[in-house]
């Protein structure tokens, strides 16, 4: 799953998420994550946190 950095998630309560900052940072730190964190985001597809 590719996300552009520059992406924002708009959700139904009309709150915004900078998801594609989150996931840009997120992969960055991963070395940081715990295992439990990794596991959960590779559970929602994302290939690098499965590494």
């Amino acid at each position: 799953m590719k996300v552009p950095r520059g992406h924002i998630e708009r959700l139904e309560n009309g709150a915004e998420v900078r998801l594609g900052v989150f996931l840009s940072n997120t992969k960055t730190r991963r070395a940081k994550l715990s295992a439990d964190k990794l596991a959960a985001l590779a559970g929602l597809g994302l290939e690098w946190a499965a590494a």
